[in-house]
């Protein structure tokens, strides 16, 4: 072990001022049992009076761990996934654990590698939003540490979860376009295996129904993974002799490659969907989107996981789910809404 580079102190000042050897010293800070209490303590104050190099790793030594949290995200270019790593990091810190981020790109034939290879990063826990539905490889992980998901439930596994209001602010949203007199709304949804996906699309067309509206099958595209893929979607759909009056959008992504797809065509259908974003206020378009604090889903999970770190020498708890609640918040020109059922609103 080497001093602390730029002239910081070294073992052997450690030593010195804990009337140890510096032999003393690097056994400390391996953890060998054969040190007594005393010594340790002793070490420990110098290395934090000294601001010695290992002061962190001697610290998770003290308390048995390595002091770092594995998160597993799908998509760090999605605005979404970077507020929930902040909220992650947010309580982490404030617990004195470090965040180790890794991003599966949305293949779910990475995640394995990569949560395998946390752990061998001597993780003490993982917060993971599972990019597929197959999730064996996280019950395996279990084995060696807890771990918590996020945005996404647990498939055959017993932990912990995350989750957005999926359904209902699908279900509220699609009923903003529905009062308003649309009947031809157009679904552009991301790939229907995914959790997020196929709830949003039961919470539109639980929306229909209670509107006792029938949608038409023609103007449902799901399996869009980006704004260009939704951008195609959405032209596609415009040139139908009978197309869409309104459009329902499952992500920040799809909403922006439909909008851009409305530019494009020079029409302002109103757009409803999951995400607000940057300058929606300023598009002069009428949007209805489901808001949410995507840091909140991260800051819940983290403390789960603290939570169940905290228990891991006494009793378990139950697997615990909690929802993050959504919102509307409108955008642009609105037509006065029909009567029949109020949609909620955000500010």
């Amino acid at each position: 072990m080497s001093a602390r580079r730029g002239g910081g102190a070294t073992m052997q000042d450690v030593g010195k001022l804990a009337q140890v050897s510096a032999m003393t010293v690097s056994r400390v800070l391996k953890n060998d049992p054969r040190v007594s209490e005393a010594t340790r303590e002793r070490v420990f104050a110098a290395v934090d009076r000294l601001g010695y190099r290992l002061n962190e790793t001697a610290r998770s030594l003290r308390l048995g761990g390595s002091g770092m949290i594995g998160l597993v995200v799908t998509n760090l270019a999605n605005p979404f996934y970077s507020r929930l790593a902040l909220g992650v990091q947010e309580v982490l810190a404030e617990h004195g654990f470090r965040m180790l981020l890794s991003n599966t790109g949305e293949q779910a034939e990475l995640e394995p590698g990569l949560v395998n290879g946390l752990i061998d990063h001597r993780v003490e826990g993982l917060i993971v939003v599972p990019a597929g539905s197959r999730q064996q490889h996280l019950a395996d992980a279990m084995r060696h540490v807890p771990v918590v998901l996020a945005a996404r439930p647990p498939a055959g596994l017993d932990t912990d979860c995350v989750l957005v209001e999926d359904f209902h602010g699908a279900r509220e949203a699609t009923t903003c376009l529905l009062a308003e007199g649309h009947t031809r709304i157009a679904f552009l949804g991301n790939p229907p295996a995914l959790y997020t996906g196929a709830e949003r699309l039961r919470g539109f067309w639980a929306a229909h129904e209670e509107a006792a509206v029938e949608p038409d099958s023609a103007l449902v595209r799901q399996g869009l993974v980006d704004a260009a893929t939704a951008e195609q979607a959405t032209l596609e759909l415009l040139d139908l002799p009978d197309g869409p009056t309104a459009l329902f959008c499952t992500n920040n992504r799809i909403s922006q490659g439909a909008i851009r797809a409305l530019y494009k065509a020079g029409a302002a259908l109103p757009l409803a969907g999951f995400d607000d974003f940057d300058l929606a206020d300023v598009l002069g378009l009428p949007l209805t989107l489901v808001s949410y604090d995507a840091d909140e889903i991260g800051r819940q999970a983290a403390r789960l996981l603290i939570d169940r770190l905290g228990r891991q020498d006494t009793e378990t708890p139950a697997s615990r789910r909690i929802t993050v609640p959504t919102r509307l918040m409108r955008y642009g020109p609105h037509p006065g809404a029909r009567p029949g059922r109020k949609p909620s609103q955000g500010a």
